[in-house]
């Protein structure tokens, strides 16, 4: 039995709350907990509580310690949005392999525990099968290039009845999405797609863009899409739908920053509005190159008018949801897995406010460390 005692948080965010995704005023709940501490065993959380009560149960008198006296323990970052694949074009399948881990390896580093990959070829996603933390894997549809370029209704129409069985048949995604950006595929192209999609027990995302295009935002509803992602041109009446639904909306302040497209989303509308919001890198090596959760936060902050509670909350439980994994990760309560951070502040307040800085002292996933932040060696005078 492998037991490991994190104890003497200065502050434990352990997201517990009501059930579903959080929302409105709940959304800054962090179910906080002062000099807190968690039990793990054999990689899945056992108890949560005050370190006192905690370290003296007699699991607890076993176990390995891990001392976070000073400083914020929190669930691990869910970046439920990411692209990899222009991490390698063309090559080997190892040196895919290979490529896909160093990115993935660089989001772990800056706190990232599980991570949704979207791609729309074979042969990276069989890349993505072979990864050691939780990497969700999407099949995105994109406009065709070549011979189908000027035909996307034919193009459309041989994913639905080729590309999409094969990827399901083998096992290589979990969930489909689609781009519905300008220049990208329309309304009718989406609900055809999204319809196939369902039919063969994918889970549902739609990808809208910055400009999102008439009725995709009540598609995604009536589909009942985990969720709409990338979200910046919404009107009341849209958010109105989304608040009534389950469907998340998931935000990438990094792209709009990367890009200087201003305007940023409109996060406080939407979270005033009830709508259930999540954030993630929507790491790119191309277009968005950072995979850090702790600059989203930043971002999310200083550009969006979120708070640093509802930040963190939609950086890990409700990117939980928008992935279906919010049974198994995303908060710190009994039963869930052993992901969570501890990061070098003394309040969660902090996090955003550091931007640039690497913030994590330690990274553990199912009970195990990945992460440890190395001592600086001086040299000897």
């Amino acid at each position: 039995m492998r037991v490991t005692l994190i104890r003497g948080a200065r502050q434990l965010l352990t997201l517990h709350g009501p059930s579903g995704p959080r929302r409105g005023a709940d959304l800054r709940n962090l179910g906080l907990i002062q000099d807190g501490a968690v039990l793990i065993v054999d990689g899945l959380i056992k108890e949560v509580g005050s370190s006192r009560r905690v370290e003296n149960l007699a699991l607890a008198r076993q176990a390995d310690e891990i001392d976070a006296t000073g400083r914020v323990v929190m669930p691990g970052f869910v970046d439920s949005h990411t692209h990899f694949a222009g991490e390698a074009t063309g090559g080997s399948a190892r040196a895919l392999e290979t490529q896909t881990l160093r990115a993935i390896e660089d989001a772990v580093r800056h706190g990232t525990t599980t991570l949704e990959v979207k791609a729309g070829d074979i042969k990276f996603l069989k890349a993505l099968d072979k990864q050691p933390i939780s990497v969700v894997s999407t099949f995105l549809c994109t406009p065709a290039v070549g011979e189908y370029r000027a035909r996307p209704d034919q193009y459309l129409e041989w994913v639905c009845a080729n590309l999409l069985p094969l990827v399901k048949r083998r096992k290589l995604a979990e969930f489909a999405d689609i781009l519905c950006e300008e220049g990208a595929f329309g309304h009718d192209h989406a609900r055809h797609y999204l319809t196939a999609a369902r039919e063969l027990g994918f889970g549902l995302k739609l990808h809208t863009g910055h400009s999102s295009k008439a009725g995709l935002i009540r598609l995604a509803v009536e589909m009942a899409a985990s969720s709409v992602d990338q979200v910046v041109d919404i009107n009341v009446e849209d958010a109105a739908l989304l608040a009534q639904s389950a469907t998340l909306v998931t935000l990438l302040p990094g792209d709009t920053f990367y890009r200087e497209e201003e305007p940023y989303a409109p996060a406080r509308m939407l979270i005033d509005s009830g709508v259930a919001v999540a954030l993630a890198t929507n790491y790119d090596p191309e277009t968005c190159p950072s995979q850090n959760m702790q600059l989203t936060l930043t971002l999310a902050c200083r550009r969006m008018n979120m708070t640093p509670a509802e930040a963190i909350t939609a950086a890990t439980l409700n990117g939980a949801y928008a992935l279906s994994r919010a049974t198994t990760i995303g908060s710190l309560e009994s039963g869930k897995n052993g992901d969570l951070i501890i990061l070098s502040v003394p309040d969660y307040r902090e996090i955003p406010y550091h931007f640039g800085i690497n913030l994590v002292d330690l990274v553990m996933k199912n009970g195990s460390v990945l992460v440890e932040r190395p001592e600086v060696k001086w040299p000897v005078s």
